[in-house]
């Protein structure tokens, strides 16, 4: 009886200290916080685009002569203000065939932005070295993306 009772107290001082540590905040690096903070302002958001664009042009090491295709690709590809975003409301008064409609509008638009950095892409990678291609290539804004998967689920 002895053996029961001291089994019984160690799994529930286990399962305690167990739960305990399970119900603990996992801590933050303050990089991910900071992230984190700033997140959802626009603003920091494109401060943030902006120092990333700048590092991969001092990779690169354009020429004179680059530098108007590296302009026009970086206004090509400045990211869409609030395109694509739905107004949930208006959704609301609409029937499922509108709403259906209205989704494909919003995909069209989305590609056709896609297809225009599409192509200011490949006028500027044409206008690239072999040593820049690859530069560009390995660049963390593009190709791989660093740690950044998306969680499908």
């Amino acid at each position: 009886m002895n053996f029961l009772r001291k089994s019984i107290i160690a799994t529930v001082a286990m399962l305690s200290i167990g739960s305990a540590a399970m119900a603990a905040p996992a801590p933050e690096t303050t990089q991910h916080r900071a992230y984190a903070e700033t997140k959802f302002d626009p603003v920091k958001r494109a401060e943030r685009i902006e120092q990333r664009q700048q590092k991969l042009h001092e990779a690169l090491k354009l020429t004179a002569s680059q530098e108007a295709a590296w302009k026009t690709y970086i206004a090509a590809i400045k990211p869409q203000q609030a395109a694509g975003r739905v107004d949930r409301a208006s959704f609301k008064d609409l029937n499922a065939t509108q709403r259906a409609e209205k989704r494909l509008e919003l995909s069209k638009a989305r590609i056709a932005h896609q297809e225009t950095r599409l192509a200011a892409l490949k006028t500027f990678y044409a206008a690239l070295t072999p040593e820049q291609q690859k530069v560009f290539d390995q660049h963390p804004a593009h190709g791989k993306r660093h740690g950044h998967h998306r969680r499908h689920g």
